[in-house]
């Protein structure tokens, strides 16, 4: 949620700003606002309601010169979306600005300070409470502004990633972190820095960098080396410099309409990078670094409780069903929002796996704290090396999926059940569950599930097809069993993000105990139903749902008869073994939402009210 970018060094800092926050507009926003600090001395602030490109329009013909700027992309919190709540913020002078990631949550009880004290408030924002503050601070002690900034960050509760600006301060920006992702660029020498709250609009620039931790507040001046502090006493800290993993193509739709298009089709090379290493084919071995680190602790777990949200609660689901068939460990599956405000009862013994794209989702981070706080022994599954979230893990395993724009997720579903799946078969041969052909079996299966998926991607106009005959419906039942209940879940998120249509994914067996009451020729309903286990039951589900006049979408295995003759419509996915199917039956599921939005004229890539990465509450 919201974008920051901001530079200072030799360069026009507009382009590099302003092209930072269209990297950025995946994050979800609803305005965009600019500070620039010019060669006069003036600070210039420009924001607008709407996209970035509303921002540049605005700005055309306006004073776009200077070598230091930030930038923000907005998603409201307090206040509504508009012209004079967007960021970047400033004080009563004129002469401090500043930009704000996250929530400050003791807001309420500051403002009425300041108000008591003179102070007038433009804006409805948390935010204008900072920048009011550190001027408060300033005014009383007559100290340096990076010295007021960290005294102010003292008094305040809540989430944030800041970045400050000052006309009296022309050659710095004070940067600061809580509980708000955010990554600082090296340039040349010490001339330049680049910060944002992720690694995308950095990559043209910069492939050095340094991940702020929670806490710590940075200046960053031209012709000086970056410095470290701690918020609450101004003690230096340790400076780790890293490399963006990024490559600047991934950042590009590369000929495709849409990023949701062009990563739904990615699918069989992430996967592939994502178990490449961990599969040995000759040695019928499977080997996630991190279980391997914690081998004893894996093979005598009571429990593993997995914590996530949204997309990567559904891969947990699927981790259930797969952990708890082939490995004999009982599995929790909780929504993280919810696990970290009850007392969860965690034991000697258990686990906690928390599963996440961007590595940064706030309710997941504050989960994994509470279980660290317990005592449990933690681990990651994210896809954004040195994010947050792999950073605070006891261990964990990315999933080298690559950076993924659309908020929709759909390669991050895909390559976490792919690791979630080895995890399973590890675990499984970790602890003696399964015999030596059967690992044989699913690993060698395993290896051709990419080539399978490029098969069912073939389909592509096949399933635009089927499309056209849904871009009017209001709601949509999906259905599933087993490993393929989670998909039906899955599937139907997919469609009620992008295309505004109301879904809902059952069990297909619940479908007599309340939805079947919605069934009639109006009601699409999407059954997955590969030749697996329990296969005739789905066949008489799908019967009842014919029976009362349902449209019937099939999911179904090559060469499907039974299912095929009832169903108005079905879309075949190549035979698998059953715990692999979900890594095939997923797709059809993008690809009919994918169409169905386009075809409604819906923002696939930043659907409304959406943030790729939910980093606040």
């Amino acid at each position: 949620m919201c974008g920051i970018v901001a530079y200072i060094g030799n360069k026009d800092a507009y382009p590099i700003i302003i092209n930072g926050l269209k990297r950025l507009e995946y994050r979800g926003y609803d305005s965009a606002g600019v500070a620039l600090l010019d060669d006069d001395g003036d600070l210039n602030i420009y924001k607008r309601q709407g996209k970035v490109s509303n921002l540049e329009d605005f700005i055309q013909h306006s004073n776009k010169s200077g070598h230091v700027g930030i930038g923000h992309t907005r998603w409201a919190t307090h206040g509504e979306a508009n012209h004079v709540n967007a960021h970047p913020h400033f004080c009563t002078a004129g002469d401090i600005a500043v930009i704000h990631n996250g929530i400050i949550e003791n807001y309420n009880t500051l403002k009425s300070e300041l108000l008591n004290r003179g102070y007038h408030f433009n804006s409805e924002t948390d935010t204008e409470v900072l920048v009011h503050l550190f001027d408060d601070v300033r005014t009383k002690t007559g100290l340096p502004l990076e010295e007021c900034v960290r005294i102010a960050l003292n008094e305040v509760i809540g989430a944030y990633a800041i970045v400050v600006l000052s006309k009296n301060d022309p050659n710095k920006l004070i940067v600061a972190k809580l509980s708000s992702p955010m990554v600082i660029g090296y340039g040349e020498d010490n001339n330049e820095y680049y910060v944002a709250s992720d690694g995308s609009p950095l990559v043209e620039h910069t492939r050095k960098v340094t991940y702020i931790e929670d806490g710590q507040m940075a200046v960053l001046e031209k012709g000086k080396p970056l410095q470290l502090k701690l918020i609450v006493d101004n003690s230096e800290q340790p400076t780790y410099v890293d490399e963006l993993k990024y490559k600047l193509e991934e950042l590009e739709k590369g000929g495709f309409e849409h990023f949701m298009l062009k990563e739904i089709f990615e699918q069989p090379r992430a996967i592939f990078d994502s178990v490449r290493g961990r599969t040995n084919l000759k040695k019928h071995s499977i080997s996630l670094g991190g279980v391997e680190e914690y081998k004893n602790a894996f093979k005598e777990a009571k429990r593993l409780i997995f914590v996530a949200c949204g997309t990567s609660w559904h891969s947990a689901l699927i981790a259930e069903y797969l952990i708890e068939e082939l490995a004999r460990i009982p599995v929790e599956v909780e929504y993280a929002s919810e696990f970290r405000y009850r007392n969860p009862v965690i034991a000697e013994g258990d686990i906690v796996v928390a599963i996440s794209q961007s590595g940064e989702t706030a309710d997941t981070k504050a989960a994994l704290e509470l279980a660290k706080a317990k005592g449990a022994l933690t681990y990651g599954i994210c896809n954004v090396v040195g994010s947050a979230i792999s950073r605070m893990t006891d261990a964990g395993s990315y999933t080298h999926a690559g950076p993924e724009i659309g908020v929709a997720s759909t390669k991050a579903f895909t390559t976490q059940v792919a690791i979630l799946t080895l995890m399973a078969m590890q675990l499984a041969d970790i602890r003696g569950t399964i015999s030596k052909s059967k690992l044989n079996e699913l690993i060698s299966e395993f290896d051709v599930i990419p080539s399978k998926i490029e098969k069912i991607l073939l389909q592509n106009d096949d399933i635009k097809e089927i499309a056209k005959d849904f871009t009017e419906s209001s709601n949509f039942l999906y259905l599933g069993r087993g490993f393929n209940f989670p998909v039906a879940l899955e599937g139907a998120l997919k469609l009620k993000e992008i295309s505004y249509i109301h879904a809902e994914g059952y069990p297909a067996a619940e479908m007599k105990h309340g939805p079947i009451a919605l069934i009639d020729e109006n009601m699409p309903v999407l059954v997955i139903a590969p030749n697996v286990a329990h296969y005739e039951k789905v066949v008489s589900n799908v019967e009842e749902v014919k029976t009362r006049k349902g449209n019937l979408i099939a999911i179904v295995t090559e060469g499907d008869k039974e299912i095929s003759k009832i169903s108005n419509y079905t879309i075949e996915v190549p035979e698998t073994i059953e715990i692999l199917t979900p890594l095939l039956t997923v797709i059809p599921l993008q690809l009919l939402s994918y169409h169905i939005a386009v075809m409604r004229g819906c923002n696939v890539d930043q659907p409304r009210n959406l943030a790729k990465s939910v980093t606040v509450e």
